[in-house]
């Protein structure tokens, strides 16, 4: 196992981004972060139940959806959280797909009138979109259904959330709200070794309790290693891709740098074994990569 450097964990790995907002012991964090994100309009969110986070299509041949996390509140609705380390085709429209299965899933009662509980989309990107480069300043997008004309809100219990997390800028000193500082230490908790003092309050101190990669057991140690090795691979090879014009769909093309090919040979495995039938367990195998990677990976051709 190779030395980790930093002394806490990379929120924009799987296993970061897992240990901080996924573990039940950890839901505090997650609450917190919901709250100060929609608190204009949802107000106080009192408790959160995790769901399932594999979701399957009406039928058989249906494309699975597989969120980061999944969540309901004391009221009902639902909400998606999505951590995109790097830039996909159509992941607007992958969003727009995955809210449609809480959806659907209110349905399921003999008695239902068609009212439906609100459904929230939070995309934490460490990408651009685009079309918004030139919006260098603006990097939180809330979007509901609108009227075109008026611009006034048709219906307000969809809701999706882009956070494009390379524009936020602010460094420690102009934090201003609790917000604020939940987007700081998204962007720069890896880099850090202590606590600013400025984000001493009690939930941001118990996320770099938990965040501190020394206090991780050995299983949670290597799952961090190989976590933290394919997002550092996964962005070195998909960024230079997109940037350079080199990609060919949303994965494959010419991987630049020092990984040697690894990521590219092993997502050629994935795509080759699922065409012909294998199991997300044993492309597992036969790729070195976690069950949940693979599966990722799938989701993302």
């Amino acid at each position: 196992m190779s030395e980790i450097r930093e002394r806490y964990v990379n929120p924009f790995t799987d296993f970061g981004f897992k240990k901080l907002f996924g573990e039940e012991p950890n839901k505090d964090l997650l609450l917190d972060f919901l709250n100060e994100l929609l608190r204009e309009e949802e107000g106080e969110i009192k408790a959160i139940t995790y769901l399932k986070n594999e979701h399957l299509g009406a039928g058989d041949t249906d494309r699975k959806a597989i969120f980061d996390l999944y969540c309901e509140n004391e009221r009902g609705e639902k909400f998606i959280v999505e951590l995109q380390k790097s830039k996909q085709n159509f992941f607007k429209d992958r969003t727009l797909y995955y809210s449609t299965f809480p959806i659907q899933e209110q349905a399921r009662r003999a008695d239902w009138n068609y009212e439906l509980k609100a459904v929230y989309t939070v995309a934490i990107l460490d990408f651009v979109f685009e079309e918004d480069k030139t919006e260098r300043k603006k990097y939180r997008y809330n979007v509901k259904l609108t009227d075109v004309d008026t611009c006034k809100v048709f219906y307000d219990k969809l809701t999706f959330i882009y956070l494009e997390m390379p524009k936020f800028g602010k460094s420690v000193e102009e934090l201003e709200t609790r917000f604020d500082k939940w987007l700081y230490v998204l962007k720069n908790l890896n880099k850090l070794d202590r606590i600013p003092d400025r984000l001493r309050e009690q939930i941001f101190e118990r996320l770099f309790e938990v965040a501190e990669v020394a206090k991780f057991t050995r299983e949670e140690l290597q799952s961090y290693e190989d976590s933290l090795k394919y997002y550092r691979d996964l962005k070195n090879s998909l960024d230079t891709a997109f940037e350079e014009g080199k990609m060919e769909g949303k994965i494959e093309g010419k991987i630049e740098g020092k990984i040697e090919g690894e990521v590219s040979k092993a997502i050629e495995v994935i795509k080759k074994g699922y065409s012909e039938g294998l199991s997300v367990e044993v492309l597992s195998k036969l790729t070195g990569m976690s069950v949940s990677e693979v599966r990722r990976v799938l989701n993302a051709l």
